[in-house]
């Protein structure tokens, strides 16, 4: 009698496996579902892919993530191991730091070089006769596109701000050039 009341209380192997089966489908669908479609090889837009191959293509997915991941933290890496030497936008930046805080001589011209991406800060006074537009002109000549392009006045001076990113990355923008052409059009 111990026995079968035990029996009742427990679930029997049949159902234990079917609940198995629905969880490991749900877990399954829900791993699939992660992967981008294009990442699944089909032969028909009609075709169904079988549980292996959607495991197996989220296996290699992740893996071309963490390949992923990897490549662009050295690229960081580099990156940033780069802007620690002696730059144009290192010198441009340090130089934006000083004349800030001192309160010196305006303008006062920032370049940031990101890869694919630039962004200019510029600090002029209210008395400086320059147009904002040909800042935008001089970054889209060499290659950029911009972004956003802001500015905003505290007191007796005017803060520029634009971002931009290179039109062709294979191209890239020159920023020495860029850097060049706006010392030349801001002194």
């Amino acid at each position: 009698m111990k026995c079968s009341s035990e029996s009742s209380s427990k679930p029997d192997r049949k159902t234990v496996e079917r609940n198995r089966r629905i969880q490991m489908k749900s877990l399954c669908f829900k791993l699939a579902s992660l992967v981008p479609p294009q990442h699944f090889k089909t032969t028909n837009s009609k075709d169904t892919v079988s549980k292996q191959n959607q495991l197996d293509t989220a296996v290699s997915y992740i893996k071309q993530l963490r390949e992923r991941i990897e490549n662009l933290k050295e690229r960081k890496e580099k990156a940033m191991r780069s802007q620690l030497g002696s730059s144009n936008s290192d010198i441009s930046a340090i130089a934006a730091e000083n004349a800030v805080m001192t309160g010196s001589r305006l303008p006062v011209l920032e370049l940031r070089d990101s890869g694919s991406c630039i962004e200019v800060m510029l600090i002029s006074g209210l008395n400086k006769n320059f147009m904002f537009y040909e800042v935008i002109r001089v970054l889209e000549e060499q290659g950029a596109e911009v972004v956003s392009a802001s500015f905003s006045t505290v007191g007796d001076k005017v803060f520029h701000s634009v971002h931009a990113q290179v039109k062709i990355s294979r191209v890239g923008v020159e920023t020495s050039t860029v850097w060049q052409r706006l010392q030349d059009l801001l002194y």
